[in-house]
């Protein structure tokens, strides 16, 4: 199939393309004040932080359809990477995409400002396709936005009985977007992860991580990307991932480890922030002020 010209997508409001030092660009979030992406490389981020630690490549090999969840959609990276390396690996793999999307603006900015230009032209023009329609489909992709909030979509996606190959958990960080990263909601995600899935996410935080152990989750640290700080992969195979440094184990018995509670998936960030900050204050678990003091004396 030959590919379209790209659409020229008109925007609800201007967004500003920041540089990263990977030669790719983001956006900054004004809402949660943070960058879209890390500032050391947008393209390797997505790459190297979820594309490799789900091992889609080695998947393609293996399988002729392929599911992918990506929540927190936003730009398009972690989509874009996953099927060019699926389609490098195995041109023939088809691809069923679903991603979980808060504002319909991001993906179409994305697209208006040529951003994905630095993958293939077989991935640009089909995400640029699905920005404008959010849906897609042809014989190699099946692709669909849900947009509005995570928390209702993932609802709708775990009682379809949607079983993904890899999941991209890429919310903003869990101070700033708490409702994201609770054990209701990462329980919700754990239902749609196949038995022999990954779910990869670039936080390292041990309240992330607590909760992905809380739902039964294996949990494995991924390789940092232009920071000290490591990403993390988890499944439900006892398949081998790569182990927690004796750092980030004694993290997790700490008080930072307490995870986010959202039991109706529906609360507010302040009250879960809250209702943390209460839990932390009951624990009788290890100041997290103490593990750091010891960990620098250490190093």
């Amino acid at each position: 199939m030959s590919a379209p010209q790209f659409p020229r997508i008109p925007l609800v409001r201007p967004l500003t393309p920041q540089p990263t030092q990977d030669g790719s660009f983001t956006f900054f979030s004004q809402e949660f004040g943070e960058l879209f992406h890390s500032h050391h490389g947008a393209k390797q981020e997505a790459e190297q932080k979820f594309v490799n630690p789900t091992r889609l490549r080695e998947q393609a090999h293996i399988h002729d359809v392929l599911y992918l969840l990506d929540v927190c959609y936003g730009l398009g990276y972690n989509s874009a990477a996953a099927l060019d390396a699926i389609w490098e690996a195995n041109p023939h793999c088809r691809i069923v995409l679903v991603g979980l999307e808060l504002d319909r603006v991001i993906p179409k900015a994305a697209v208006h400002e040529d951003l994905l230009d630095c993958w293939s032209n077989d991935v640009q023009w089909r995400l640029a396709d699905l920005a404008q329609e959010h849906q897609f489909e042809d014989t190699r992709l099946n692709a669909k936005l849900y947009l509005g909030d995570a928390r209702s979509q993932i609802q709708e996606l775990s009682d379809s009985g949607f079983q993904a190959n890899a999941i991209f958990l890429d919310p903003f960080s869990p101070p700033t977007c708490p409702e994201l990263w609770t054990v209701d909601f990462l329980e919700k995600l754990g239902d749609c992860l196949g038995p022999n899935g990954y779910l990869a996410t670039y936080s390292c935080s041990a309240a992330v991580r607590s909760a992905l152990q809380e739902i039964g989750l294996n949990i494995g640290s991924t390789h940092p990307v232009g920071r000290k700080s490591p990403g993390t992969v988890a499944c439900w195979c006892d398949r081998p991932l790569p182990p927690l440094s004796l750092q980030e184990q004694e993290h997790l018995e700490t008080r930072a480890a307490i995870p986010y509670r959202d039991p109706s998936l529906s609360d507010s960030r302040d009250l879960i922030q809250e209702r943390r900050r209460q839990e932390q204050a009951e624990s009788n678990l290890e100041p997290t002020s103490h593990w750091k003091k010891r960990w620098a004396a250490a190093n």
